[in-house]
Formats: C-alpha cells, structure tokens, sequence
C-alpha cells in the first residue's frame, strides 16, 4: 500500500504494562512496531488477551504508554496533554465493540451523532443537526432515526450510528476494535460492506481488529498476526491462506470453521494454554503450544524479520 509515501502513523516499539498486585509486571504490549498507509485497512488479529485491544486503546490515548514512541504525519503523539490531546483526537477516532457502552441512554440518536461536532464548537445547533441527518444518511439510516434513543434500534443500527459518529469530525484514521464481533453474520456483511464505501469514498485509513480471522482478511489489506503481547507475523491479506508460515498463524486458520467444510472435515485446535503475560521474560510466547517447539526457542525472543516483500515473521524455524 503505497510504500513510497509517509505512513500516516508510525508505531516505534510500543510497550505496555501493567502493575500486578503481586508485585509483578502484566506485559499486555511487548515491543510492538507497524506502519499505517494512507487509504489502508490495516487488520490485527489474535486470541483474546494477545494485546489487541490495549492496543487500540494506546493509539486512541485512553490509556498511555509504557514505553515507545505514535508517530502521526512525522510528529510524536505520544505524550500530548490538555487541549493539543483533544485536537489530535478529531483525526483519530475509534468505533468500540459495544456501541451501547460508549452512548448516553438518555440522549437521543440526533444528539449523539451531533455531539462531537458541538463538542469542538464547528457548527451551531441547528446546523449540527442537519449534519446528523447527512452523516445518518451516508450510513443507510432514515430521518427517523433522528428522534430515537438507543434503546429503541437495534444492534447493527447502533453500529452505524456509531460509525456515523466517528465520521463526524472527518478523521483521517479509524480505529475499529472488535466493530462487528457483536453483530450477527448477515449484519457483520452489511457493517464491513459499509466501512469499504465509505473508506473508498472520504480517503479513510482503518486500523481493523479482531479475533475472527475471516472477516478481519475479508476488509484488510495487510494483516498483523498477535500473540502474547507481540507481532508474530505481518502479511498481505490476499496472501495469507497461502503464503503464512508462522505457527500459530496456520493454527489460527486451520482453526477457522466454514459451512461449505465437508461433514468429515476435521477443525483442529490450539492445544495447551498460552503462559501468563506476568511471566514471560525469555523465549517465545507460542513455544508452550507448538509442535515444533525447539530449544532455542525456549530461551530468546525470536524478532520480527522480513522475510519476503511485506511479508514479515517473528520465528526461529
């Protein structure tokens, strides 16, 4: 995706941890690096607890960094306070799983959608409302909706208005953290369906997470592979069913169920348990679980290492 431009954003080595009662460190984001292209979806896949979501939270600045460096046009984001925090957030914007989480019940859906444009004082009452009905529009729901209040539609109609909202201040990333998890599949479609118009039609760039390995490749470009806090794998999405060599990526998709499987098809599974994020200090996260599993393995970190045209992979073997 575009290479010889400057990436949107830059992400230098970002770790995260959190205190322990015990005295310990969780590890939740372990020396993490990626780039993000102008007009990319960029998908970040794991199991739950693999630093996805931590992640997301970072770049949004809903929690701060251990150590590391966001880098956003060629200036360090990392650690903006006050009112150049709030002004840098009108590019970066996230749509969270639960929708319903992140509105006010008792503010009705014109509100809510009008709401960050009040906010950053760009247009009056009046206009700010007719702005919701546009935005509302752009993402399939009628004037009526205007007059409703959360609990009265339903999921997926949550998630547009959610979507609805993160266009308001026409951002230039969107942050999308398990958007469609929630959603039954025939909705999910719609959802994806309407993230690529609109990405195709304002120039958006979309980080993507999930744990749902189909439906984060069916919107993505590139797609970072994460377990344990760490980046195992980075590859384009088109080539991921043929070309993924680490293994906990093959694992991911020998794991991925269809309906089109023959009735004698076999699912296989990750077999074991991942270690605690608490006491990973030396080797691979993964060797516990891999078949493969050598020495080496046991005792370092393997790093991130291309080793084909962006195609990168964190393994010894």
């Amino acid at each position: 995706m575009g290479k010889e431009k400057e990436p949107v954003l830059k992400i230098r080595n970002l770790t995260k941890k959190f205190d322990l009662k015990n005295g310990k460190k969780l590890t939740a984001v372990d020396n993490v690096s990626f780039e993000l292209h102008a007009g990319e979806c960029l998908g970040i896949v794991g199991e739950s607890g693999c630093g996805k979501s931590t992640i997301a939270k970072i770049l949004t600045q809903l929690e701060g960094v251990t150590s590391g460096n966001i880098i956003y046009h060629n200036r360090d984001i990392t650690h903006l306070k006050g009112e150049e925090l709030r002004q840098n957030r009108k590019k970066l914007q996230m749509i969270f799983q639960d929708p319903a989480e992140s509105f006010n019940p008792r503010m009705k859906i014109r509100d809510i959608v009008s709401e960050p444009l009040l906010n950053f004082k760009l247009m009056s009452k009046r206009e700010a409302e007719v702005q919701a009905k546009k935005l509302l529009a752009m993402v399939g729901l009628t004037e009526d909706f205007m007059r409703r209040y959360p609990h009265q539609i339903s999921g997926g109609q949550k998630q547009r208005v959610a979507i609805a909202r993160a266009i308001s201040l026409e951002p230039e990333v969107i942050i999308c953290d398990e958007a469609t998890s929630a959603l039954d599949v025939s909705i999910q479609e719609q959802v994806i369906r309407l993230l690529k118009d609109l990405q195709k039609e304002k120039g958006l760039s979309y980080i993507f997470i999930g744990h749902d390995l189909a439906v984060v490749r069916n919107i993505s470009h590139r797609i970072i592979v994460m377990y344990l806090g760490r980046i195992v794998e980075v590859i384009d999405s088109n080539k991921l069913t043929t070309d993924a060599v680490h293994p906990y990526t093959k694992a991911l998709l020998s794991s991925v169920f269809s309906v089109k499987s023959k009735n004698d098809t076999e699912i296989e599974i990750i077999k074991g348990e991942p270690p605690s994020a608490s006491d990973m200090t030396h080797g691979c996260g993964f060797s516990s679980r891999c078949a493969k599993c050598m020495d080496k393995c046991l005792k370092e970190k393997p790093e991130l290492k291309e080793i084909a045209t962006n195609h990168f992979i964190a393994c010894h073997l």
